[in-house]
């Protein structure tokens, strides 16, 4: 007696999930609005030729405090430069790539970069120098970008990660964007209005083309 056999149907890749799947689509439109206040707060604050009444009270406070710690004002500050921020936007770029998330690889060579052009080409000479300050901080901007793109990272690993591990290292970026930042102010580069005003930059935009690139990826599906 012949058996025949129904051929099996060959199977399918799986579909990349969102870069911001869930609940965290919606949080990260509420960070982006978030953003948009904390961007037009820093430069309503903001001096106009000398510091404003919240750099006057904040900058001499953050330099009293890491006055302390003078081996982190040396090489802090070092993260937000070209090479360094280059290394970390790769690594971010290839954690993506080792997750098989291609858009978040995507993400990551478009919006960080992207980022840091916008604030030292066309937000520094157009708002900046208005205000007679270097507004907003490129360290900022790109600290808080890498910052944004780990929690992207992050917000669609395994679930077999515990919640706890990834709000942890969640955490730890978010700590070491805000140092650099810190730092900034305590060396005299920035004020506390400018690293507001790079933190809400460099976040935006990432969680913007986060946004983005996953209703592209639902068209196209």
């Amino acid at each position: 007696m012949q058996v025949t056999t129904t051929p099996r149907a060959p199977e399918r890749e799986p579909v990349p999930g969102p870069l911001l799947p869930g609940t965290r689509r919606r949080v990260a439109l509420a960070v982006l609005a978030g953003c948009a206040v904390l961007a037009a707060a820093a430069a309503g604050l903001a001096g106009r030729g000398r510091p404003g009444w919240l750099d006057s009270a904040a900058d001499p406070r953050i330099q009293a405090a890491l006055s302390h710690f003078p081996a982190l004002l040396r090489w802090l500050p070092d993260f937000g430069t070209l090479k360094p921020a280059a290394l970390m936007t790769t690594a971010l770029a290839l954690a993506f790539v080792a997750a098989r998330r291609w858009s978040g690889a995507m993400l990551t060579v478009l919006a960080v970069p992207t980022a840091a052009i916008l604030t030292e080409y066309i937000l520094k000479p157009a708002i900046g120098d208005h205000l007679g300050q270097s507004f907003p901080s490129g360290h900022a901007t790109v600290m808080f970008a890498l910052a944004a793109g780990c929690a992207v990272l992050l917000a669609g690993s395994p679930h077999r990660t515990p919640a706890a591990l990834r709000a942890l290292a969640e955490l730890g970026v978010l700590l070491l964007a805000g140092a650099v930042a810190l730092v900034m102010v305590a060396n005299g580069a920035h004020t506390v209005t400018d690293i507001m005003a790079g933190a809400a930059v460099g976040t935006s935009v990432v969680l913007g083309f986060a946004l983005i690139l996953d209703l592209a990826a639902r068209r196209a599906r």
